[in-house]
């Protein structure tokens, strides 16, 4: 029995030692969550579209999408909003982030209103965009008053209308992503470089953007992730027949009007390999672009 004892206490001892211990036990619970709510659906979702309504061979659905340029448009229509509004929502987040970084009197009231867009929900800056940007809305109706157009500009029921709509939903999640990773980078850091005699545009370029790498590629992806996957907006300020039929518009009429759950299987499991694809061309572009630790603290 003492040789028994003695061999198991050898053996947590080597196992500890491999960072196996009974802590790992506390996983059990999120791995079981993870199984059930996103490993399973995914599986059967990627199965399920192997399975044609129509026959023809276990891709004829892939096929059958890409042959069909009013399907296999979705991919760059989609695309076509995700990119540039993930884009400028990092962009944009990243010089207020940089001046909110510091402790100055009405940095909690501004940080607040910046974002403010996470209350309101898509659907009603949807309809906030309808009743500025419409024909009738306040926005025509200055320009018009002031000369400065003949006819009303239109800016919704089109691409440009849920561009502006994944601007203003998206750019909180950016702006409060980019804030936190900026709020990490050590101060004393551009100080030094500052005594050593580099400009303010020195100490950005070789000092803070490289640091904020990581956080910039982290933050871009979750932008593009959200952004790719719209659908409301898609519905309500655009043209969800022509211009703004996105993929998951796509999926949507294939599941609930077409009756054919295999085809929007299919078209959900290709959302996600292009959406994989943009990340792992951006987690690339991170690694060749910085190489050094992702600690906070400019660590």
């Amino acid at each position: 029995m003492a040789a028994t004892g003695a061999a198991r206490v050898v053996l947590r001892h080597r196992l500890a030692e491999r960072g196996i211990d009974r802590v790992l036990l506390l996983l059990v619970p999120a791995v079981l969550v993870l199984v059930l709510l996103f490993l399973y659906p995914m599986l059967y979702g990627v199965g399920l579209s192997l399975q044609p309504r129509a026959g023809g061979g276990v891709l004829a659905n892939y096929q059958a999408f890409f042959r069909d340029s009013y399907q296999s448009s979705t991919v760059w229509k989609t695309m076509r909003l995700a990119l540039p509004a993930a884009l400028v929502n990092v962009g944009a987040s990243v010089p207020i982030a940089y001046r909110l970084r510091g402790r100055f009197r009405g940095r909690r009231p501004l940080t607040a209103i910046l974002v403010l867009p996470v209350t309101l929900g898509t659907v009603l800056v949807a309809d906030g965009l309808l009743r500025y940007l419409g024909p009738k809305g306040w926005f025509n109706r200055v320009l018009l008053d002031i000369g400065l157009v003949h006819e009303p500009i239109r800016l919704i029921y089109n691409y440009w209308g849920v561009l502006f709509s994944l601007l203003i939903t998206g750019f909180p999640f950016a702006f409060l992503l980019v804030l936190s990773y900026m709020s990490g980078i050590d101060p004393t850091l551009e100080r030094a470089a500052a005594t050593l005699g580099a400009g303010p545009w020195q100490r950005v370029r070789h000092i803070t953007l490289p640091l904020l790498t990581p956080g910039l590629a982290t933050t871009f992806i979750l932008a593009f992730v959200l952004a790719f996957s719209v659908f409301p907006s898609a519905n309500l300020v655009g043209e969800p027949a022509n211009e703004t039929r996105v993929m998951a518009i796509a999926a949507y009429q294939a599941a609930f009007e077409k009756y054919d759950y295999s085809m929007a299987a299919t078209i959900a499991v290709l959302m996600g390999v292009f959406e994989l694809l943009v990340i792992v061309l951006v987690l690339l572009w991170c690694g060749r672009l910085y190489t050094g630790s992702t600690g906070g603290k400019g660590a």
